[in-house]
């Protein structure tokens, strides 16, 4: 039997995973926040953190909201795009059969979820780290359950999770961005700029993260351990958007370079009441989602995801699985409905 190899990416302020040197199968295992989240608190009733009204995935696919907090693809997305991985589904799909695991992986982000339980509370339901971690050894049982405990052991056994005692041996860990730089930290301010004790204590949480990446990588025995660090490159494109772009396409082929313009407020929003906590089908969209850093008060667009996504998948010197499955393109972008 061909045995899946798992890669684990766990964007945002948790951790992610590149798993090398295997010819078998890759498949994903993401954990997160909104930053990653798929579709799983769709399947979560109580849940205020939610991305299933317009315009939210306006320009992926059919247009219609999948649960992503972006008007396009997540950074885990464009990664896995990037190595020609299938996209895992939501664990909270009751729909998924252990087949479907085994082929596509599965994504346990969660919008709100955090690090600490008592993290975005004020949502109401969300997944936690524990939580998803808790689903994860479900999902354990459940393989070992299908395949047998010989096989399981090893499909996970050369996979890079959370915590050691799970098999974690070579692991990615993405830092914080300036996270006092998002629109609605901005607008809470008289200035309009960003909240500098914020970015300070982003900065401070990498800097911590790494050490204790290295330090683990001295403990642990048979681990490879790397920090990627995003914060300088997303900095510089708030402070400076005009310097970055993404070649883009015309219907007609020809290419031509799309430049970001704005990087302090969001593409949907409520025009001057802000901050508006959510995009929903009466906000005002941007004309052109392309040229905007941020989608809505917390999230980044599909164009600066993008570029994040490649400034990662640099960092870490990732490359193509080989496997059948092609690189997305950028999506379309769709006309605005005020257009």
């Amino acid at each position: 039997m061909m045995f899946n190899k798992v890669i684990v990416i766990i964007v945002a302020i948790i951790l992610g995973i590149w798993l090398e040197g295997c010819d078998c199968k890759v498949v994903q295992f993401i954990f997160g926040d909104s930053l990653s989240d798929v579709g799983n608190n769709r399947h979560l009733s109580r849940s205020l953190a939610q991305a299933n009204l317009p315009w939210y995935g306006i320009d992926m696919g059919n247009g219609l909201p999948n649960g992503r907090f972006s008007n396009g693809r997540t950074v885990a997305d464009i990664i896995g795009d990037s190595l020609g991985l299938p996209r895992p589904p939501p664990v909270l799909d009751t729909s998924l059969t252990e087949k479907d695991i085994l082929i596509n992986g599965l994504n346990y982000a969660s919008g709100g979820g955090g690090i600490l339980n008592e993290t975005g509370t004020y949502f109401i339901e969300k997944l936690s780290l524990d939580k998803q971690i808790e689903l994860f050894q479900g999902t354990q049982e459940l393989i070992r359950s299908k395949i047998g405990k010989r096989a399981a052991d090893k499909f996970f056994r050369e996979a890079q999770y959370v915590l050691h005692g799970l098999g974690a041996r070579q692991l990615m860990v993405f830092g914080l961005g300036p996270m006092g730089c998002i629109p609605l930290q901005r607008v809470l301010t008289t200035t309009g700029n960003c909240r500098e004790k914020v970015n300070k204590l982003a900065l401070s949480f990498n800097k911590a993260s790494s050490e204790l990446i290295d330090d683990l990588v001295k403990e642990l025995p048979n681990s490879n351990y790397r920090f990627g660090d995003a914060y300088d490159v997303v900095s510089d494109l708030i402070s400076n958007p005009l310097k970055y772009g993404l070649t883009r396409v015309y219907a007609c082929g020809a290419a031509y370079l799309a430049r970001f313009q704005n990087s302090d407020s969001p593409c949907c929003s409520f025009g001057r009441i802000r901050p508006a906590l959510t995009c929903v089908p009466a906000s005002t969209l941007c004309s052109d989602r392309s040229k905007y850093v941020f989608w809505d008060e917390y999230h980044p667009s599909d164009s600066a995801n993008e570029l994040i996504a490649n400034e990662l998948i640099k960092k870490f010197g990732l490359s193509s699985s080989g496997q059948n499955a092609a690189p997305s393109p950028a999506p379309a972008i769709a006309p605005s409905p005020q257009d």
